[in-house]
C-alpha cells in the first residue's frame, strides 16, 4: 500500500450515496455536481484507492465552469471555428496576430467580477495583474491595458440595497482605484474602456480587462511543455493562502454571505513584482531558454502545470515542498491551487536551468526548479518524499462536458414610439449629460495613458475626452513604424437583453465602426462574455444567440478571434444581469500621419454621414433613459458597414478626412455635441437628411453602423464621388457659434456648445 504523504487527508468515496458524495461537495466548497462525482467515484474504484485531499483540490479547479468551459465550450466552437486565419499565429492565453513581418501582436479580455464585488480595489488590481500574466505567458511585451466596467446607477441610496451588497459609487471608486495603482505602478498605459450604469449591475458589477502586447515573431512561446526530461521552474511571486479556491468562487452566484465566505478567495496583488517579472521572462524568451509558459492565474500551479504538460500528451513530477512560500505551515492542497499572483511557469532544458535562475537573481525575483515533464500519462505530487497525488492529467485536466437544456428566451418586441419633436434642445442635453454620455476626464486622467511613449491617437485629445464607447486608441508599437495598431472596446448589453442575437452583431459593428473611423481596417477581437447562471436554460438560450451573432459579424467584417473568455454565474440576490459581450477590438492603421480623431478642425468643412439611419431604439441611449425595454433593436449589416469603412480608408489614405466620429450611444445628438466639445466650433446640421421622421427620432436613433466625417472643403466634390454608390448624405458644415439643427430649412433648436461643456466635463464625480 502507497505510504502517503504526512497531513494529506483521504476523503472517503466508497459506501457514499450521491446525496451524501454532494454534501459533503458543498461543504468543502468543491462544487462537484451528482454526475461528476459518480465519474470521480468510479475513476477511483478502477485505482483501488480513495482520493486525497491534493487530488479533490485539483480536480475541483480544474472542473470549474470557470477552467473548465464546461456549459459554454459547444457554442464558442459552434461560433468561432474557423475564425483563425493565416495571420493568427498563436491561440494559447493569449491570441497572437501577424502586425508586420517581422513583429506580432498579442489580445487578450479576462473578468474579474465576483473578486471585485467582495474587494473592489483588490479584486480590479489583480484582475489587471492577470491579464498582463496572459499577454506575457505568450512571448508579449504588454503595451496599452483596457477597462470596461459596469456598475448600478452611482445616486442609488446604499440604504436601500439588499444586505451583503455594496453601493455602486464605493464599488467603482475602488474599481478604478486598483486599475489606476497597479497599471500605473507597473508601467503599461490605460488606453481604452468604458464605464456603463445600469441597476442590473448593482448585485454583480462587471470588471472586464483587456490587454495588447507585441512581441518579435521569434519570440512567440507556446503554452505547452516540449519534452520529456525538461525542467519545471515556477518564477516570480511566494505562495501564500490568498486566492484559494478562487475559480470556485467564481464559478457559482452571489450571496449575501460571499464577502464573509470569500473573501480568501480574492488574491493580493504586488505590482512592483509584476515589472521586473516581465523583464526577466522577457529576456529569457530572447536567449531562448523557455521552451514553454504558462502563467499562473485561476486554478494556481494545478491549472498550469497540468494544461502545459498535457497540451503536448506528456505528465509531470512536481515536488510541492519545494513551491516558495510566503507564509509558514500551507498543507500540500492549499499551495497546489493557491492563485498568488505575479507567478509564471516554464519548461526549461535540464542544461538552461542555471542560466534562467540566474536571469531571475539577477532581476530580485525568485524562481526555483520544482520539478520535471515525464513521459505521462500522469502527473505525481510530492511532498516531503511522498507522494500526495497520483492522477492521469487528462482525467484532470479534460473536464466532461455540462449538459444542461437550453431554450430561448420569449420576447414580443414593441415598435419605436412616436417622439415629440418640441423640446429638441432639452432632447439633445438629456443625451449628452447622461451619465453614460459624459466625459470620464477625471477617470482618464488618474489612469497614466502616456507611459511607454507609443500613444498616437490618445484617449485625451487637446481639452476633451474621446468618449469610452467612440473611437479608438492608435499605438505606435516600435518607435521607427510607420504604421499603427488601433485599440477599441465595444459593448451593446441594452441591445443584446431585446434581442441577443442582433444586438450581439451590433457589438462586432460597433467596434468595426470605431476602428473605420480613425483610418484602421478591423483585423481581431477577441471576447469576455458576461452572462448569468448557466443552470438557467433561458441564460443558456441568450449565450446560443450571443455568440452566434458574433461570429457571424466577424466572418463578414474580416475580424480574426483567436482568444476570449467566458464569465457565467455573474448575478444572485435575485438579480440577473444582461447579456454582456465585451469586444477588445484591433484594427491595423497604415499610416499614422493619416489616423483621425473626433474633434471638427476647420470653419466651412462641410460633414457628411455614412451609412443608412434607421428609426428602430431598441437597446438606445433613449430608451434606457425613458423606461423602455423591448423595443425592435436596428437590424444589423455587417456587409453595408464593409463597404463604408473600406471606402472610407480610401479617403483617410487620400488625406480627405479632417475629423470621423461613430455614431452610438445617444445617436447624433452625443456624436456631434463631442466633435464640437473637441474642436471648440459649431455646425449647422440639416436633420432632415437622415430620412428619419421628425427631428426627435433624427437626434436620438443610433442604427444603423454610421459614422460623421469632416472633409477637407477643396476635396468634398472626390470625397462625395467615392460614395455616390453608397448611403452617404451631407449632415451640413461646420461654423462659428452654436450647434444648430435645421428641419426641411428652418431652425428648430440652437445648442450653446461652450455653456454646456463645463456640465459635461464634469463628468461623473468619479474617481
Amino acid at each position: 500500500m502507497t505510504e502517503w504523504a504526512p497531513g494529506v487527508a483521504e476523503v472517503p468515496f466508497r459506501g457514499r450515496s450521491p446525496g451524501e458524495l454532494a454534501a459533503e461537495s458543498n461543504a468543502r466548497g468543491l462544487g462537484f455536481d451528482a454526475r461528476e462525482l459518480l465519474r470521480l467515484r468510479a475513476y477511483f474504484q478502477r485505482e483501488r484507492r480513495e482520493p486525497t485531499d491534493v487530488e479533490l483540490a485539483g480536480l475541483a479547479q480544474s472542473w470549474s465552469e470557470h477552467c473548465s468551459y464546461k456549459s459554454s465550450r459547444p457554442y464558442l466552437k459552434r461560433a468561432f471555428g474557423g475564425l483563425h486565419p493565416p495571420r493568427v499565429l498563436g491561440t494559447g492565453d493569449a491570441g497572437v496576430l501577424r502586425f508586420t513581418p517581422d513583429l506580432s501582436y498579442a489580445i487578450r479580455i479576462e473578468s474579474h467580477n465576483h473578486p471585485s464585488a467582495v474587494e473592489p480595489y483588490g479584486g480590479a488590481a489583480t484582475g489587471i495583474g492577470g491579464i498582463l500574466r496572459d499577454i506575457l505567458a505568450v512571448g508579449g511585451q504588454p503595451i496599452a491595458l483596457s477597462d470596461p466596467l459596469f456598475f448600478g446607477p452611482l445616486d442609488l441610496d446604499p440604504t436601500a440595497l439588499p444586505e451583503g451588497v455594496k453601493s455602486p459609487r464605493y464599488l467603482a471608486e475602488g474599481v478604478i482605484a486598483g486599475i489606476r495603482d497597479y497599471g500605473n505602478r507597473v508601467g503599461v498605459p490605460t488606453v481604452s474602456g468604458g464605464v456603463y450604469f445600469d441597476p442590473s449591475y448593482v448585485v454583480n458589477p462587471l470588471v472586464n480587462v483587456g490587454c495588447v502586447g507585441i512581441l518579435p515573431r521569434r519570440r512567440l512561446r507556446p503554452n505547452r511543455a516540449r519534452a520529456r526530461g525538461d525542467r519545471l521552474v515556477l518564477a516570480g511571486g511566494r505562495t501564500g493562502r490568498d486566492g484559494i479556491g478562487g475559480v470556485a468562487f467564481a464559478s457559482r452566484e452571489l450571496t449575501d454571505r460571499s464577502e464573509s465566505e470569500s473573501r480568501g478567495a480574492v488574491q493580493l496583488g504586488n505590482p512592483i513584482m509584476k515589472e521586473p517579472l516581465i523583464h526577466a521572462c522577457l529576456e529569457a524568451y530572447d536567449r531562448d531558454l523557455v521552451q514553454g509558459v504558462k502563467d499562473l492565474g485561476g486554478g494556481g500551479l494545478a491549472s498550469a502545470s497540468g494544461e502545459l504538460v498535457h497540451a503536448a500528451g506528456l505528465g509531470s513530477r512536481i515536488d510541492l515542498d519545494r513551491v516558495p512560500l510566503r507564509e509558514e505551515g500551507l498543507l500540500p492542497w492549499e499551495v497546489w491551487i493557491s492563485e498568488s499572483q505575479e507567478r509564471m511557469l516554464f519548461d526549461v532544458r535540464p542544461g538552461d536551468v542555471p542560466a534562467v535562475l540566474r536571469i531571475f537573481q539577477q532581476h530580485d525575483v525568485p524562481a526555483t526548479e520544482i520539478g520535471e515533464v515525464t513521459a505521462g500519462p500522469f502527473e505525481t505530487l510530492e511532498w516531503a518524499g511522498r507522494p500526495a497525488a497520483h492522477l492521469r492529467v487528462g482525467f484532470r485536466i479534460e473536464a466532461p462536458p455540462a449538459r444542461r437544456p437550453r431554450r430561448l428566451r420569449p420576447r414580443r418586441w414593441r415598435g419605436a414610439p412616436r417622439l415629440p419633436d418640441d423640446g429638441i434642445v432639452a432632447l439633445a442635453e438629456e443625451m449628452i449629460l447622461a451619465p453614460d454620455s459624459v466625459s470620464r476626464e477625471g477617470l482618464l486622467r488618474v489612469y497614466d495613458h502616456e507611459v511607454q511613449g507609443r500613444t498616437v491617437v490618445k484617449p485625451l485629445q487637446g481639452r476633451v475626452v474621446s468618449p469610452s464607447h467612440g473611437d479608438a486608441a492608435v499605438l505606435r508599437p516600435r518607435a521607427h513604424d510607420r504604421s499603427g495598431l488601433a485599440v477599441t472596446t465595444a459593448a451593446q448589453p441594452w441591445a443584446c437583453h431585446d434581442d441577443p442575437r442582433r444586438g450581439a452583431e451590433l457589438v462586432v459593428e460597433e467596434a468595426a465602426r470605431s476602428l473605420y473611423a480613425v483610418g484602421a481596417r478591423p483585423d481581431a477581437f477577441t471576447n469576455c462574455l458576461n452572462f448569468g447562471n448557466p443552470e438557467d436554460p433561458h441564460v443558456l438560450g441568450d449565450f446560443s444567440a450571443v455568440t452566434a451573432g458574433l461570429g457571424a459579424a466577424a466572418r463578414i467584417l474580416g475580424f480574426a478571434v483567436p482568444s476570449g473568455n467566458v464569465s457565467l454565474y455573474n448575478g444572485g440576490l435575485g438579480a440577473e444581469i444582461p447579456p454582456t459581450p465585451v469586444l477588445l477590438a484591433t484594427g491595423i492603421v497604415p499610416d499614422l500621419s493619416r489616423a483621425a480623431t473626433i474633434d471638427w478642425k476647420e470653419v466651412g468643412n462641410p460633414l457628411y454621414l455614412l451609412g443608412r439611419s434607421a428609426p428602430e431604439l431598441g437597446g438606445s441611449l433613449w430608451a434606457r433613459r425613458h423606461g423602455e425595454s423591448l423595443l425592435r433593436v436596428p437590424r444589423p449589416d455587417p456587409a453595408g458597414l464593409r463597404a463604408i469603412g473600406e471606402t472610407l480608408l480610401r479617403a483617410h489614405a487620400a488625406g480627405e478626412v479632417r475629423a470621423a466620429h461613430d455614431v452610438s450611444d445617444g445617436g447624433l445628438a452625443v456624436a456631434l455635441a463631442e466633435m464640437g466639445f473637441g474642436g471648440g466650433l459649431g455646425a449647422t446640421i440639416d436633420l432632415d437628411r437622415t430620412g428619419l421622421d421628425g427631428p426627435a427620432l433624427a437626434l436620438v436613433a443610433e442604427g444603423r453602423s454610421r459614422i460623421v466625417v469632416e472633409v477637407a472643403r477643396r476635396r468634398a466634390a472626390r470625397f462625395e464621388a467615392r460614395f455616390r454608390r453608397l448611403p452617404a448624405v451631407r449632415l451640413g458644415d461646420v461654423a462659428d457659434g452654436p450647434l444648430r439643427l435645421r428641419w426641411k430649412g428652418r431652425d428648430v433648436g440652437a445648442l450653446d456648445l461652450p455653456a454646456l461643456y463645463p456640465r459635461w466635463r464634469s463628468g461623473l464625480g468619479l474617481p
